[in-house]
């Protein structure tokens, strides 16, 4: 075991600060986790008026002058920011975390907290009754804050920046919008050229399948896969999240669907290579600044790899296929691995962001930022919502729509108040194949070790390129140090063209 670094005095107590603040903030996840696994709905507003209390002694214990001289003694002693050691990157995280919350009124913050609570109770009713007026009044106030929130960092290049800056450090509005101007072309041509073709049957799966064994399946892949139990758990959500308490605790959820026998797996995958990202944190960076992950993008990078690029791989079903036919061998047992993989790869434009398949699921992201961006600018009002999505879901993928339940209430994001985070799940589809095809450059034999079984070389490189970081260095640092090169939309096309031509005979 490598020997800790010496810090100086004021250093140790800053490294003591922020453990005390990772401690309350696990606290919080812990309600949070609560709220969405447990909870009964009478239980909103206490949980609220919890949460905000908890997030008080946050702020105050953070936004202090006396912790702001810390840092700024601290960024007199270390010198370069940018250097790559840990002391250095850990004065810049927390410097950069302590700008952002000083500049936000204890008022404010408070009633931000309790709005994210009502707010997502009244989503999961509205949800339920498929009706958008029940959610409305809540995102009007969650929207008006969001706006308050950004205006607190004037002057901007754009209001849509401070809240893009809260899940992908450093990018800007203009970056997002240049990688999705070269992106769509791309997506749409390959999206016409498909649908030309006869798509192929997966009515198979389409049907309801024994939860359990659903549940028994998925457990066994995500094990395969490098899943610590020890250190993490699976439960049932309304939508799917991964959620972190700690070092040793970083639990995912997953949630089945009466008429899809795939959703629970692929979504189970998916968030195992979030928890996998958190798992893989050195433990050195226990309680630390440095502790969390570099950006959502980052993140959504290493779960859109596990579900997609290895999980509906046929190398992954060449080794998997026969147990999980003989264990829903009533819906499979004449359906062949080829037929299989073709079906569970059929693209096809669907309501639903979390189901859509590769080839479609950009266009739900590039809906959204453009919803996003018209909210925060004052183009468009909640009250109009439910008739601009319908509106553009037919624009981006030429249906509409039945109702509020799959339509503009689908997604839990909003009822956090989560403004800015949508372009990171785009943003983290691009980084996944890049990264992929970095480490098949490095590794060619890893798609005939997926066919049997065995997924160390997979997680080995991730945990050597990516996770060992944490919070150390900004995405794009990431991606450069990883790949060479900043999040560029080619390596994730190339890997849908050689992927759809396959199997769409292009």
């Amino acid at each position: 075991m490598s020997e800790k670094p010496e810090y100086s005095p004021k250093m140790q107590t800053l490294l003591e600060r922020v453990a005390e603040f990772t401690d309350l903030q696990h606290i919080m996840a812990v309600l949070g986790w609560d709220q969405q696994i447990y909870m009964p709905p009478g239980g909103a507003e206490e949980r609220g008026l919890q949460s905000a209390a908890l997030g008080r002694i946050l702020h105050e214990k953070f936004a202090t002058e006396e912790f702001g001289q810390l840092i700024a003694d601290l960024e007199a002693e270390v010198g370069d920011l940018n250097a790559e050691t840990d002391a250095a990157r850990s004065v810049k995280t927390v410097k950069r975390a302590y700008e952002k919350q000083v500049k936000v009124p204890l008022p404010m913050l408070m009633e931000t907290i309790k709005a994210q609570t009502m707010g997502h109770e009244a989503w999961v009713k509205a949800r339920a009754q498929s009706d958008f007026s029940i959610f409305q009044p809540h995102l009007e106030t969650l929207v008006d804050l969001r706006k308050q929130y950004a205006d607190l960092f004037k002057p901007y290049d754009h209001i849509y920046d401070p809240l893009l800056d809260d899940f992908e450090p450093g990018m800007k509005t203009t970056e997002v919008k240049e990688i999705f101007d070269a992106l769509r072309p791309q997506q749409v041509e390959l999206l016409q050229e498909i649908a030309e073709k006869e798509p192929p049957d997966n009515s198979f799966i389409k049907q309801h399948y024994n939860e359990e064994h659903q549940e028994l399946f998925g457990r066994h892949v995500i094990t395969c896969f490098g899943y610590d139990w020890q250190r993490g758990r699976l439960d049932v959500a309304p939508h799917p999240f991964t959620t972190e308490f700690g070092y040793g605790d970083v639990r995912i959820t997953t949630r089945y669907l009466k008429q899809d026998g795939g959703s629970a797996l692929f979504s189970t995958m998916h968030e195992s290579g979030h928890a996998m990202y958190g798992q893989g944190v050195p433990e050195k960076y226990k309680r630390h600044p440095l502790g969390g992950a570099s950006s959502l993008a980052i993140h959504e990078s290493q779960s859109r790899l596990w579900e997609n690029i290895v999980g509906r791989s046929k190398a992954f079903w060449s080794h998997f296929y026969p147990s999980f036919q003989m264990l829903f061998s009533q819906h499979l047992g004449g359906v062949s691995l080829e037929d299989f993989y073709r079906g569970i790869n059929r693209v096809e434009p669907s309501f639903i962001r979390v189901e859509a398949d590769e080839a479609t699921y950009n266009m739900h992201i590039m809906l959204r930022l453009e919803i996003e961006i018209g909210l925060m600018e004052g183009t468009m009002n909640v009250a109009d919502l439910p008739e601009i999505w319908n509106s553009k879901m037919q624009e981006y993928l030429g249906i509409t729509p039945p109702d509020d339940a799959v339509g503009v209430l689908q997604d839990i994001h909003w009822s956090g108040g989560m403004i800015g985070y949508f372009p990171t799940y785009a943003l983290g589809n691009l980084a996944s194949a890049q990264l992929w095809e970095k480490l098949l450059e490095e590794n060619p034999d890893v798609p005939d070790e997926i066919a049997r079984g065995k997924f160390d070389t997979i997680l080995g490189w991730m945990r050597e390129h990516v996770h060992q970081y944490g919070s150390k260095f900004e995405p794009q640092e990431i991606m450069l140090k990883a790949t060479g090169s900043k999040i560029t939309p080619e390596p994730y096309m190339a890997y849908l063209r050689k992927k759809y031509t396959e199997i769409y005979d292009l």
